[in-house]
């Protein structure tokens, strides 16, 4: 009787000893689980980094030649103002000081490095290159410039143009840099309403900030070239990632869970307003968290 009653104390001992065990290796394997997403996480951010914005660059279809003395000459851009600006910034590198400043630019190539750069003489292009977008387009519409005279003169990519010599709207679509035929010019019409970017909700055809006057720049420029509508979605795309790389980071996380690799998707379906502009981006952070990296979303100079 007493024997029973041992064993069974002891095998209510073992129970209660055999539980804690369990329970704790549940709390450390809970613990783990917790930690290990967040490893996960940043692990497969760098990953995805690594072929959304490639640490080596993109190389764009468009050849720069001396666009960049071209719009210095004509005051687009005031050299001084323009090296003053990126003096703050320890300086303007060689390549990017060809690019001001040199004759024969080869094919422009945007990295993490010259983003910020290639944002602003871009965006010089844009805004100095005569082009009917700029004319007769969303810009020049009274209902979306207020009371601005001329009305294309309040939005930031005009106005927050610092870098002229003299008034930016001096030099809104006066300069015939990148002239095109009718061929290429509905090429470029028709792009550029497709494609969006996440600090705003318009597209390029209206590009009432740095990004997406910078973007159109950059489409006048392919078109000139020989670029196709494919070639066209996939450069913006680069080249939006370059410039918003959290955002799209943020996408090919989202695009991930979805079972779809960065490298499988349509730069064509990303570029448009579902995914890049800024409603949209909306809808896929309630779905996934942000991705944290420097972004160069900034719409000033």
């Amino acid at each position: 009787m007493l024997l029973t009653l041992i064993k069974d104390r002891f095998l209510g001992v073992c129970i209660i000893a055999a539980a804690i065990i369990v329970g704790g290796a549940w709390v450390y394997t809970v613990r783990l689980g917790n930690m290990n997403p967040a490893a996960a996480s940043a692990k497969t951010l760098a990953e995805l980094e690594k072929v959304v914005a490639p640490e080596k660059g993109v190389a764009l279809p468009a050849v720069w030649g001396d666009l960049g003395r071209q719009m210095t000459d004509n005051g687009i851009i005031d050299p001084r103002k323009f090296e003053s600006l990126y003096s703050q910034r320890g300086g303007l590198d060689e390549v990017s000081k060809k690019l001001l400043n040199g004759t024969d630019n080869g094919r422009l190539v945007i990295t993490r490095e010259n983003s910020g750069v290639l944002l602003n003489l871009l965006w010089a292009l844009g805004l100095g290159n005569k082009n009917e977008i700029l004319e007769k387009g969303e810009m020049t519409d009274r209902r979306y410039g207020g009371k601005a005279n001329p009305p294309a003169g309040g939005f930031a990519s005009t106005g927050g143009w610092t870098l002229a010599v003299g008034d930016p709207m001096d030099h809104y679509s006066r300069h015939p840099i990148v002239t095109l035929t009718p061929e290429q010019q509905s090429l470029v019409d028709g792009v550029s309403e497709n494609i969006y970017r996440p600090c705003c909700g318009n597209s390029t055809h209206f590009p009432d900030c740095n990004h997406g006057m910078a973007m159109l720049g950059l489409l006048e420029l392919m078109a000139l070239q020989g670029a196709n509508e494919e070639d066209m979605y996939k450069a913006a795309l680069a080249v939006n990632s370059y410039w918003f790389p959290d955002n799209y980071l943020t996408i090919a996380q989202y695009l991930k869970t979805k079972g779809v690799a960065w490298k499988n998707v349509s730069p064509k379906g990303i570029l448009a307003a579902g995914y890049s502009s800024a409603a949209g981006y909306r809808k896929i952070l309630q779905q996934v968290p942000p991705a944290q990296r420097d972004s160069g979303g900034s719409c000033s100079a």
